[in-house]
């Protein structure tokens, strides 16, 4: 049998095509925690992976893009500053996960960092990574004030604008959560089943939802959590995870 090289070409191309349609990819952006300095900072990344994927960083923004397998998850995505363009002394390095983490590209080169998972098992793993950096070419910012603490928030009447969005307020009370969760439950293996702004009279400051615990050797748990989040800073006041019925119900 006889392939024409044109024959080839269209193979090849319609299979990249399919290749690129068939990638999926999560965006996020980093929970600001602003404990960090000018000349240096750390991102805490944790991902769940069924197969391969890339995670690419730039700045405070990340991208999970799926290569092969189940589609990726987003666990977390802590920073105490927003990685600079060509971070000098910068750092990668793998947490946990069974199986291989690469740094595929490295942000002093330009660009973002690109870290690589591939998962050889059968079965979805977690995987955490940091990294660090002591300095680079851009400023330090936090995305996410923690206190209303600069005169520039202040308005006219003196108050502080109200700048936390519905979003940051889920995301600061999911990691408060899963924070708790690690040390209650000793597992990072937490997922968020469902997440609402509570919508009661007076109650929009407050953050509910169920989530699934999982931990070895025991049975999966199915668990209601709150917060209450100060919506002009970004703290948590409280937050609790509680049984998702009550004993006698």
């Amino acid at each position: 049998m006889v392939i024409s090289l044109r024959g080839v070409i269209a193979a090849t191309s319609f299979l990249a095509i399919s290749t690129g349609m068939n990638a999926q990819s999560f965006e996020r952006r980093a929970s600001m925690r602003g404990d960090g300095d000018r000349g240096s900072g750390k991102c805490t990344i944790e991902v769940v992976v069924d197969g391969a994927a890339d995670v690419q960083v730039r700045g405070d923004s990340a991208i999970l893009t799926n290569l092969r397998g189940q589609p990726p998850q987003w666990r977390r995505f802590e920073c105490n500053g927003v990685m600079p363009p060509n971070p000098a002394g910068f750092r990668f390095q793998g947490i946990d996960g069974r199986g291989r983490q690469t740094l595929i590209r490295d942000p002093r080169n330009g660009g973002s960092a690109v870290v690589r998972i591939e998962d050889p098992d059968n079965g979805s793993e977690g995987y955490t990574f940091d990294l660090i950096w002591n300095g680079g070419g851009g400023p330090y910012t936090n995305q996410y004030p923690q206190r209303p603490d600069f005169e520039q928030d202040r308005g006219r009447d003196g108050r502080y604008d109200r700048r936390f969005t519905a979003d940051q307020a889920v995301q600061v009370c999911q990691d408060e959560v899963r924070r708790q969760a690690a040390e209650r439950f000793r597992t990072n293996d937490v997922t968020f089943r469902r997440t609402n702004i509570d919508d009661g009279p007076g109650r929009n400051d407050r953050v509910v939802g169920t989530m699934e615990v999982r931990q070895p050797y025991q049975p999966d748990q199915i668990l209601k959590f709150s917060c209450s989040v100060n919506f002009e800073n970004g703290r948590v006041r409280t937050a609790q995870i509680e049984p998702l019925y009550s004993e006698g119900a």
